[in-house]
């Protein structure tokens, strides 16, 4: 519907001088009281200045020329300063809510992003531990804001981006070696910054039951490495498995720099004056941009730091030919990716191709304290003991559930509330007790014609058409924002919109045209929460 309001009031707009581009956005909202309509634009506020003109007489030229269907719109008015306030009619709800019922699955998609191809990078650890919460909410969002664009009609492919190179993985190897040693009783020590995790043992146990001790002598750590690598990957892919999240392509930092374009991006910043050597070290010249201080690309020991390898990966990104690239970072980069954004420019790439979506670290909380879960695995919570703790779809909702921007407090005691309190719950118990009364239904009646929706009057049920048919929409806005937490406020309010529904409108024990009438809203609920929660990547369960 607000794609329709936009076209109306657009076509309504073309009687003003004024060029098109000069035409503010048309915004389409739902307004806060009941009583002003079911949808608000307050398009002739902003355009006052531009005409030089009230607001208020601008709504009403905009209104006298506005042609909509009767069958979708019943009443337009002006409130206030200027708002142009929309009814829906009341057919136009009933026809939506066939819409549902007949789309089922299907309902919510729509071909807003039609052509676009985009790539979502997210998860990006490397291999050198098991996922940890912090990875977690990563890699969910990551997940469910390629399920959105998805919806909306875009192609999407999701790569994980990693390094199995350099000094962590160095180090990796080395600590797997000292393992492998002390199993096989020789007193070494773990090399300084060793990784002391539980996981390495088991690791160097590995290389027992397979080489025996013919690698004690061995000065070699590839062998640590490789297997250290190959182990702890698999473990990650489980892990992410147990949340229903499967990549499309693993991308290997090592790739741009055997394939020269590490040397292609310090090439071409030189060629623009925009990189210099000083002190032994490699200098982007990023004040250039805004910075105060320039920007080491590659240090005095000849090592490149992180900005220089992704200012190539994000070149290959483009050169793909994707229309978006959309990068989920946690809070740590929030310094560094303005750098790479950068490079693109310097490099006479479009950098509005690249989206940043940055959220901040997660605490787990249990009775009100921090909590750690597991010594397990080292100094870190591992994304499995949160999942063996409270469930892989608590897990997810709960990473979903807030602003990306904001500090989660896991809680994991609201987490393992198997009742109201617990939001996820809350949403899976709506869609379980619809499908318990639609069961009650089918057992006690049989219905031979199409339901006859114009028996759904009361308020309650209107309120819960207008609720349903918003799904497309709230859809959408979480798509463009990359905020998943959007769609997780919508069902709430749709889970809440049928508890009304419910307590005043009773299904069963009503003449047989109003039960199937009122089975057919509540069958309509049970697909959009359902429709809805797929996109989240949790399950919908019809018993609980």
């Amino acid at each position: 519907m607000k794609d329709y309001l936009r076209k109306v009031i657009s076509t309504s707009l073309a009687q003003f001088d004024i060029n098109e581009e000069d035409i503010p956005e048309i915004q389409i909202e739902k307004p806060n009281q009941p009583e002003h309509g079911d949808a608000a634009s307050n398009i002739a506020l902003n355009l006052a200045s531009i005409l030089k003109n009230s607001p208020r007489k601008i709504a009403d030229q905009i209104v006298e020329s506005l042609e909509y269907e009767a069958n979708k719109i019943d009443t337009v008015e002006i409130a206030g300063p200027g708002f142009i306030n929309f009814r829906y009619a009341e057919n136009y709800l009933f026809d939506e809510l066939n819409n549902i019922l007949e789309e089922g699955e299907r309902f919510g998609k729509s071909s807003a992003l039609d052509g676009q191809r985009i790539l979502v990078e997210y998860v990006s650890a490397n291999p050198t531990g098991p996922l940890t919460v912090g990875h977690g909410r990563n890699a969910v969002l990551g997940d469910t804001i390629a399920n959105l664009l998805e919806w909306t009609g875009a192609e999407v492919d999701r790569e994980y981006y990693f390094n199995n190179a350099g000094r962590q993985m160095r180090v990796l190897g080395q600590s797997v070696k000292a393992r492998y040693l002390q199993e096989l009783g020789q007193e070494v020590d773990l090399p300084d910054d060793g990784y002391e995790g539980e996981y390495i043992r088991d690791i160097a146990k590995a290389l027992i039951d397979e080489h025996g001790e013919e690698l004690i002598d061995s000065d070699n750590i590839t062998p640590f490495k490789e297997k250290a690598e190959q182990v702890i990957f698999e473990d990650i892919q489980e892990t992410l498995q147990r949340m229903d999240i499967e990549m499309d392509a693993f991308f290997n930092e090592q790739e741009v720099y055997d394939d020269g374009s590490i040397d292609k991006v310090v090439e071409t910043l030189r060629e623009k004056d925009l990189a210099y050597d000083e002190d032994g070290a490699t200098w982007f010249k990023t004040t250039e941009f805004g910075k105060d201080k320039d920007t080491v690309l590659i240090k005095s020991s000849g090592e490149p730091t992180y900005r220089l390898p992704d200012i190539a990966y994000h070149v290959n990104k483009l050169e793909r030919g994707y229309d978006q690239c959309i990068d989920v970072f946690g809070a740590d980069h929030i310094d560094t990716y303005p750098d790479v954004l950068s490079g693109l420019d310097a490099m006479g790439y479009d950098k509005s191709k690249v989206d940043v979506v940055v959220y901040q670290f997660v605490t787990i909380v249990k009775e009100g304290k921090p909590f750690k879960m597991s010594t397990r695995k080292a100094n870190f919570v591992t994304l499995d003991d949160l999942m063996d703790e409270v469930g892989s779809d608590v897990t997810r909702f709960f990473f979903e559930m807030r602003d990306p921007n904001t500090h989660l407090e896991f809680d994991i005691a609201e987490a393992k509330e198997a009742g109201d309190k617990n939001p996820v719950f809350y949403l899976q118990y709506a869609h379980a007790r619809i499908h318990s009364i639609l069961r009650k239904v089918e057992q006690e009646y049989s219905f031979d014609a199409k339901a006859k929706l114009s028996l759904l009057t009361h308020e309650s049920e209107t309120e819960l058409m207008k609720s349903l048919i918003r799904f497309p929409e709230m859809i959408q806005s979480a798509a463009r924002s990359h905020e998943p937490h959007r769609l997780i406020n919508y069902l709430d309010d749709l889970a809440s919109a049928f508890t009304s529904f419910y307590h005043d409108c009773r299904i069963l024990g009503e003449e047989k045209e109003l039960v199937q009438a009122r089975s057919a809203l509540a069958k309509a609920t049970a697909q959009v929460l359902a429709n809805g929660l797929g996109i989240l990547g949790i399950s919908a369960p019809e018993e609980m």
